[in-house]
């Protein structure tokens, strides 16, 4: 068709002839609403955009702070949230806040961690154990794949750091070192 005369049809009919493939010999045209078009496009991009978003889950670290002195209903509150938070498949990050001289029963908070995670143990994995920095102990719990169990060393609660149970072993053998001379 005559160039000319899809211009007028297309006038006619009040749409656009629009270039679909210029390289060919002769080019391809169509007659259209290029706005409405152009418009059903970009709602089909961003309809895809919003799915592929829900599909992938981005995993955030979520925080929950405890105090060493908290009463037992404030606590169940708290572990229901951190459950709540793995069950939602974020990472959650449990602070242990200390004022004082309460950092000095770091062992109060550290039983307390431990309840924490023991009693998500169905949910979650033990990502960074209970260490103490400054005035806060912190543990970061991870949720657990897919049905799968944790397994390896992220899966037990342990103390915060395995320095103070090597010391005593390596005292030991600097203790046993100077024995077999004397023994032998």
């Amino acid at each position: 068709m005559d160039p000319r005369d899809a211009l007028r049809l297309a006038q006619e009919r009040d749409l656009d002839l629009v270039e679909v493939s210029p390289q060919t010999k002769p080019p391809v045209c169509r007659l259209m609403d290029y706005g409405k078009w152009k418009y059903e496009a970009a709602k089909k991009n961003r309809e895809a955009a919003k799915a592929s978003v829900q599909r992938k889950k981005v995993q955030e670290i979520r925080e929950v702070k405890l105090r060493p002195k908290i009463d037992e209903h404030d606590y169940q509150v708290k572990s229901k949230m951190v459950q709540r938070l793995l069950a939602e498949g974020d990472k959650v990050k449990v602070t242990m806040m200390f004022r004082g001289r309460e950092v000095v029963h770091a062992n109060i908070a550290l039983k307390l961690l431990e309840r924490v995670f023991n009693d998500s143990l169905e949910l979650a994995i033990i990502e960074n154990r209970p260490r103490l920095e400054g005035r806060n102990m912190i543990m970061v719990l991870a949720p657990k794949a897919g049905g799968a169990t944790g397994g390896g060393a992220g899966s037990t609660f342990a103390a915060p750091s395995s320095a103070p149970a090597q010391q005593p072993a390596a005292a030991q053998g600097n203790a046993s070192t100077p024995a077999k001379p004397d023994a032998g």
